[in-house]
Parts: structure tokens; C-alpha cells; sequence
């Protein structure tokens, strides 16, 4: 991972821009990653989730669309098929994710980022 911070945002999400005026009130320079148009790779997302300490589905919006007509619940989906599946469709990757250096947080309430500041 890159050296800073970064946070992945969608900007239509209220806890992205309530993590981003969190980060700003403390003076925290990051960069902004908007996952929708640059969605991770496979390696960044790996990465992600091994930072996260977290299995694929365990990082999907399983109440999105794509989630559904995919049939992602199925238990016989292997952990690349399922990486795969969020970088096709980013909209599944929950958020905002909050990394720094070696620590990494969901902003689910946005108040976690202090965390790991």
C-alpha cells in the first residue's frame, strides 16, 4: 500500500463525506480514492482485506443489486471469484475504507478512523 492515507469514498454516501470532514477537522491529509471510477485491483483489494482481517463477503454490500443477480451468497464461490466480483461491480465494496500505513478501518460510524490516526 502507499505510504499516507487513503480513503476510499463514494461522494453520494454520507458516512464517505462524513469520514472526509472527520479526517479534515484533524488536520489529516489523505488520498481521496473515489472506488466507483477507480476501483482496486486485485492485488490493492487483496491487500484491503487482508489489512481489514476480513473475507470477501464480509467486505460486500450484500443488499446491493449486483450482490443478488449475481448469486453471491453462494457458499461455493471461491475468494478470487468473489474479489473479482467487487472489482466488476465496486458498488459491492463497502465503505469508506480508511488505510493507514499498516491499519486499515471501515468508517462505519465514521468516528473508527481516530483509530487508526
Amino acid at each position: 500500500m502507499a505510504e499516507g492515507i487513503t480513503i476510499y469514498i463514494n461522494p453520494k454516501c454520507s458516512k464517505c463525506r462524513l469520514s472526509l470532514e472527520l479526517l479534515e477537522n484533524n488536520n489529516v491529509s489523505a488520498n481521496v480514492v473515489e472506488y466507483l471510477t477507480s476501483p482496486p485491483d486485485k492485488t490493492q483489494l487483496s491487500e484491503i482485506l487482508e489489512l481489514l482481517d476480513l473475507e470477501p463477503r464480509e467486505l460486500m454490500r450484500t443488499f446491493e443489486e449486483p450482490y443478488k443477480t449475481l448469486n453471491l451468497d453462494n457458499e461455493n464461490l471461491s475468494r478470487d471469484a468473489l474479489i473479482q466480483a467487487m472489482i466488476e461491480n465496486p458498488i459491492l465494496i463497502e465503505r469508506p475504507i480508511v488505510i493507514n500505513g499498516d491499519k486499515a478501518t471501515i468508517g462505519r460510524p465514521p468516528d473508527r478512523i481516530l483509530d487508526i490516526l
